[in-house]
């Protein structure tokens, strides 16, 4: 809290409070010689020497206590605050008018007949601190950079829009088109940041609480990676999230707070907007949720700015020579200092001021009105000023800015404060009247009688207008805006790829070793081998990507300060200030974060990056989805490797570890494009068309979406690719891999992934023991045939008159004759998308239920997924059709032993890639 200019803050509760200091001269002796210990030593020494001090302290029982949290006050004493260079009438007055077009947008929204809502209370509260930013702070990117990156909190989004409409950024007909996106095109807006929605405004999608602090942390870090390696100047580019103390309770807000702290990242500042409630309820009704935040960020190292009290407190804190006032904001919890502010001015003097003479007495001359209005930090401009201005230039950590404000802050009494407020979507006449008296804008009763409440702009040529014009000339530019100014990339030939699609002769390789051999060739490419972000979590050697040590090395900002353990090996661990790979420790939602930032690029700072991130299959979509979600809304690009996939290869390992379902879950994001690869040179089809669709057109014609494929542990001896290969088929999602060559009864066996060695098992002894000739067919992607049927399903539906589209797996397989049987390492559910669009009797096998540990021929038995159990499949449906007669099914039971699964071949065991 701010203290009078006279006055220097002792050591109370760990860092300076507010009591007064009353032997000056023996305080600035001791200050004096800390300087001169800096000063001549070097900060180092001096660090020795407090920490010498503070131990002898507590040997002589001094009560020295950690120094986790503060008392509860502002940081930034009013006589270290800067100059405020702002016009803070202007400001107000600008302020106003954002404030009423935000709740009036809202409140228009909740109409009769329309009724889609909005939110008011989270704007209100934290209008002043995005006012500053915008006026102060936020950098454009008229320069062709990528200015700053700001996480506006999603619940926030009206007031962005209200700044808008004041610069004619947005229409009033945009405004009244708030969440009718569809039914008021082209003018809709969306109800929070969503960049997919609306690609030429918003950057960065928030409204899931706990990703837009993970993202602004990554953020960062992506901006320092791009500019350690020469891709991109960053140097400039500041990230600001704007958070909600409710929205830290969810454990991505916090849990990677230690790495923006560990590399240093001082070009990222959160402001965490304390207005002391959740949606419904106080935050911490009993606590501080601002001293429990402090104690948690200070303890990740960072620096910390509290913003509690407007100026209005600062005479208060002058006269508190004994402290008692800090020790009343000490102890008043939380759930108190909310009714506060929905109280009275004499129910605060009474309650607040009224048990301790010493405080009624600081209160006496004012008034009670005065007392009501005595203030939260985050509603006073200077004081946001100077909180910002000094993370801004704080060097060596990243800052958090806690600011307290009041949640509904001048929506008028039946708003401010209340739990239900965050519900409260539409002011009643009288609410309007007196919001618009507290903001002072002239508009009459008649309007506010009479239909929908006005939008407020004050005219173009107005003194307000041109200062907000002006004001984002000085810094670059408007925000939010998303600009694409990316160049086509110039993608690698045929040699890049012709390695992995010539197979490996005798060698076994699993397919997650196919796509690492790829990726390398791809990453030596003079013009896009440097845009490559590989990233994992702590797995790269389990991927077979240690490979990529030596030459690509792991970023890390502080180098290699150590002897690796393992330096004298050919593929040692490297790190490198310049390092090109990303290693992100056992944190699945690090990396996605990572991969969203890199993905995302080519908008940011307008520089392509291809993010490559492995991953153990099943810790993907089931862990992290809400952030495939979040990559899909941002518009990132890349691809997606989930290795080790399938519910029955990664033996040993069991229940947890066994995927056989995430092509369902990437199924439901319309981003992402599924692949399921059998082989390596299919592989080399997949990722060339991604680059070409995700990187090598002009930035209109490039897609945005990212590539999923999933690649095996199992070792097999990759196949070259077979002439006049079906290109088209793979990249669409099923080509005939093998036709059957003996053989009288006719059948189709469709797989994908590690199931198709097993289908060409089952082909080998269909023919030769039942007289079947099966053609086997590779499906490479389940998910991309069945979007391509929904499409045609959904133009032929709302396009009666015209020729009927008929879906490409119906015309691929129109031509076989069946039965038609499926089989994958996936639950049957996978293959099942596609069952009515297949032209005959379908039957598919999958690996239903939990996985666990055992030898892979054990599980594939188990499942009845394995060559045999395939060959009983395509007999039982012939058997079904009255192509053969129904007792070889139980012959072929007691032949393969198909009921004990000890007596299947254990298969190839071990591999990790």
């Amino acid at each position: 809290m701010a203290s009078g200019s006279d006055r220097n803050p002792i050591i109370i509760g760990g860092l300076p409070s507010q009591v007064p200091d009353f032997d000056p001269e023996e305080t600035a002796e001791w200050l004096d010689s800390l300087d001169a210990a800096i000063d001549e030593r070097g900060r180092e020494r001096a660090r020795y020497l407090m920490l010498r001090l503070i131990e002898r302290a507590r040997e002589r029982r001094v009560a020295v206590p950690e120094m986790r949290s503060t008392d509860y006050v502002n940081t930034i004493a009013t006589k270290d605050e800067p100059f405020f260079p702002g016009n803070e009438e202007i400001e107000r007055r600008i302020l106003n008018a954002t404030r009423w077009n935000a709740a009036v947008m809202v409140s228009r929204a909740q109409r009769p007949g329309i009724g889609v809502g909005g939110h008011i209370a989270t704007f209100a509260s934290s209008a002043s601190l995005y006012d500053v930013g915008f006026n102060h702070f936020f950098r454009g990117k008229d320069d062709g950079k990528g200015g700053d990156q700001i996480f506006f909190q999603g619940h926030a989004s009206p007031g962005v829009y209200a700044r808008a409409f004041l610069l004619d950024r947005l229409s009033g007909t945009q405004l009244d088109a708030f969440r009718q996106e569809k039914s008021k095109a082209p003018y809709g807006l969306s109800s929070y940041p969503h960049p997919r929605l609306m690609p030429d405004f918003w950057e960065f999608p928030t409204v899931s609480m706990g990703l837009g602090p993970l993202g602004a942390i990554y953020q960062a870090r992506m901006n320092r990676y791009m500019q350690a390696r020469g891709i991109a100047d960053t140097e400039q580019s500041h990230v600001w999230a704007f958070l909600g103390d409710g929205e830290m309770d969810e454990p991505e807000s916090l849990g990677q707070l230690s790495l923006a702290a560990r590399e240093g990242l001082d070009n990222l500042t959160f402001v965490v907007n304390c207005n002391l409630q959740r949606l419904d309820g106080p935050v911490r009704g009993n606590g501080k949720i601002i001293q429990e935040l402090e104690s948690q960020f200070r303890g990740a190292g960072w620096n910390v700015i509290k913003l509690i009290w407007d100026r209005t407190w600062d005479p208060l804190l002058a006269q508190d020579r004994d402290g008692v006032l800090v020790n009343k904001l000490n102890t008043t919890p939380d759930g108190q200092f909310q009714t506060y502010a929905t109280e009275t001015g004499s129910y605060i003097r009474e309650h607040f001021f009224g048990d301790d003479q010493r405080l009624r007495a600081m209160v006496e001359g004012l008034t009670d009105d005065q007392v009501l209005h005595l203030g939260r930090g985050g509603h006073d401009h200077r004081k946001i000023y100077a909180a910002y201005k000094a993370a801004r230039e704080h060097k060596g950590q990243p800052t958090v800015i806690l600011a307290q404000t009041v949640k509904g802050w001048t929506l008028g009494p039946n708003f401010e404060g209340r739990n239900a407020t965050h519900q409260m979507k539409k002011l009643t006449v009288d609410d309007l009247k007196r919001f618009r008296d507290r903001l002072h804008l002239p508009i009459s009763d008649k309007e506010l009688e009479s239909g929908a409440p006005p939008y407020y702009h004050p005219g173009r040529n107005s003194e307000e207008i041109q200062y907000m014009h002006d004001r984002r000339k000085g810094l670059g530019g408007y925000v939010p805006t998303r600009v694409v100014r990316a160049k086509p990339l110039a993608l690698p030939d045929d040699k890049a790829y012709a390695a992995t699609r010539k197979g490996s002769g005798q060698q076994t390789i699993a397919t997650t070793m196919a796509f690492v051999r790829l990726l390398k060739d791809l990453m030596r490419d003079k013009e896009i081998g440097k845009r490559f972000v590989p990233i994992a979590p702590d797995e790269y050697r389990t991927f077979g990507m240690d490979s990529l040590f030596p030459s690509a090395k792991i970023y890390n900002p502080l180098g290699q300060t150590y002897e690796s353990v393992d330096r004298e090996l050919l593929l040692a661990y490297k790190e490198s200030p310049t390092g090109q790979m990303l290693h992100d420790g056992i944190s699945e939602a690090g990396c996605t974060a990572s991969l969203i930032a890199a993905g995302s690029a080519y908008a940011t700072h307008g520089e392509p990056l291809i993010p490559v991130y492995v991953f153990y299959s099943m810790f993907g979509f089931q862990r992290t989805g809400d952030q495939f979600w979040q990559m899909a809304d941002q518009l990132a690009r890349g691809f997606v490797l989930g290795a080790t996939a399938g519910r029955t290869t990664l033996t040993g390992e069991g229940l947890q570890h066994a995927d056989g379902h995430s092509h369902l879950l990437a199924s439901t994001n319309p981003a992402v494009v599924a692949y399921d690869p059998a082989y390596g040179f299919e592989i080399a089809h997949i990722v060339r068309d991604g680059l070409r669709r995700m990187y090598g057109g002009t930035p209109e014609a490039n897609e945005d979406v990212f590539y999923y494929l999933t690649v095996y542990n199992e070792p097999i001896v990759q196949p070259a690719e077979p002439a006049n290969v079906d290109v088209d088929g793979i990249l669409k999602g099923l080509y005939k891999y093998k036709a059957g060559e003996a053989g009288v009864v006719p059948a189709q066996i469709l797989a994908s992934g590690v199931a198709v060695p097993w289908a060409v098992e089952a082909q080998r002894i269909l023919a030769e023991e039942w007289n079947v000739r099966a053609d086997v067919w590779s499906a490479t992607s389940w998910n991309e045939l069945r979007r391509d049927a929904v499409a045609a399903e959904e133009h032929n539906l709302l396009h009666p008159e015209e020729e009927q589209r008929v879906p490409y797996v119906t015309r691929k397989l129109s031509g076989s004759e069946g039965p038609f049987v499926a089989v994958s390492d996936w639950m049957r559910a996978v293959p099942d998308q596609i069952a009515r669009w297949v032209p005959g009797a379908w039957q598919s096998l999958g690996a239903d239920g939990f996985g666990f540990a055992d030898t892979r021929g054990a599980a594939r038995r188990f499942f009845h997924i394995d060559a045999e159990s395939v060959v009983l499949g395509v007999l039982t449906e012939l058997a079904k059709a009255g192509k053969i007669d129904r007792s070889v099914l139980k012959q072929a039971i007691d032949r393969y032993q198909l009921l004990d699964v000890a007596a299947a071949d254990p298969g190839a065991a071990g591999g990790e890639a």
